[in-house]
């Protein structure tokens, strides 16, 4: 069998863990060709636990090596863009980390010399192996809630104490993280988001910064959506709210979807609401509703291996991305202009997001920030908090 020779890029809370993957035989088609980590320390740490496996104190020496067919880039999220693009053009294949970058502009760029290359490039948006999310979709593409009138996402089952933020020094900074929850926790379900329901055409939202913690940015969201086409969101995430809920509910035509603890069940209406509406004569009459447990892979999925899998298939026959690395810039492009709303108190014209505007307040914020973290890097498992 051909292995791809994967070069991990970060050897922080996510790079060891692709790498134990990787050894543990879990992505057959891959081995690990090297690791590369700027922390003298977890230079250290990376050549105790895998002696065999050359490493690197910069990405541009594992890139010039020679050593590896695709790199996976798991830095903090500033460095995303720069060192997918460098990757490309050394010749590599690409998988990022989530967030795809810290501002769209950037992303533009990474999208623009991906565009460029014959490379493969993905992303690691490991909740689209999700059957649940999966199954959602397939109804959604196939007609089968009919017109969607109200999405409502409660994800508040994050909760990050003190601990967390002060784990590293590059957490939870406008300067190092370029963000909070939005940027760190929730890339996964603003892809979703845009992955199943498309993007909005409107977002206006009100964010709280340091509300819970001694932090300057944001902990604690609330963000409205709207479409074209009559459709609304609300997007509700904290990372102070403990014990937290993530239940997902879409209000449609034919009655009304829930996603709660993974599972997935259909209020069904057996005609439509619309169509009640048109022939009831009752005053206070309703559609019957069946209460329907829609039959689905309940797992979870096979989440970061499963991407890694897929990836390895692109590269080697030619098969399908489950995650484009291209498709980055929506779900951030979201999460942008959440942030840009909260800043200004503007409703934000998503289709014609203002990249330039928002890199400017971002910047500002930088200039102005007053926090002072001190120098930490602890690396844990992570494995159960996604």
């Amino acid at each position: 069998m051909e292995k791809l020779k994967l070069g991990v890029i970060g050897f922080g809370n996510m790079g060891t863990g692709h790498v134990k993957n990787v050894m543990e035989g879990k992505v057959p088609e891959m081995e690990i060709g090297a690791i590369c980590d700027s922390s003298p320390a977890r230079q250290e740490t990376a050549r105790q636990l895998y002696p065999q496996v050359p490493v690197f104190a910069s990405a541009e020496e594992l890139y010039e090596s020679g050593l590896c067919d695709v790199v996976i880039v798991a830095t903090p999220h500033y460095d995303h863009p720069t060192l997918v693009i460098k990757a490309l053009n050394h010749g590599l294949h690409v998988i990022t980390e989530k967030p795809a970058g810290v501002y769209t502009g950037q992303v533009k760029e990474m999208n623009a010399a991906a565009a460029k290359s014959d490379k493969v490039f993905g992303i690691m948006y490991n909740q689209r192996t999700n059957p649940v999310y999966q199954k959602l979709r397939e109804m959604i593409r196939r007609g089968d809630l009919g017109h969607i009138k109200r999405i409502t996402w409660i994800i508040t089952d994050w909760y990050r104490p003190q601990a967390y933020h002060d784990s590293s020094t590059w957490r939870s900074a406008w300067k190092t993280e370029g963000g909070g929850a939005l940027i760190n926790q929730n890339p996964h379900q603003l892809d979703l988001w845009q992955w199943m329901f498309g993007m909005p055409d409107r977002i206006f939202a009100k964010a709280s910064f340091g509300k819970y913690y001694n932090i300057e940015v944001e902990d604690d969201v609330l963000a409205y959506f709207e479409y074209d086409n009559g459709t609304t969101g609300e997007y509700i995430t904290s990372t102070g709210e403990a014990p937290g809920t993530n239940r997902l509910e879409i209000a449609c035509d034919m009655g009304k979807v829930v996603v709660e603890n993974n599972r997935l069940v259909f209020h069904r209406n057996v005609v439509s609401e619309r169509e009640h509406n048109r022939t009831n004569t009752a005053p206070f009459g309703s559609p019957e509703c069946w209460e329907c447990n829609i039959p689905a892979d309940f797992s979870g999925g096979p989440q970061h291996v499963g991407i890694l899998n897929n990836f390895a298939s692109a590269v080697l026959r030619g098969t399908e991305l489950l995650a484009r690395g291209e498709e980055g810039l929506l779900g951030l492009t979201i999460s942008n202009a959440i942030h840009l709303s909260a800043w200004t108190g503007e409703t934000v014209d998503v289709k014609n997001f203002p990249d330039e505007r928002f890199y400017e307040l971002l910047q500002e914020k930088i200039r102005t920030s007053t926090i002072v973290k001190k120098e930490s890097q602890v690396v844990v498992d992570n494995s159960k908090t996604y």
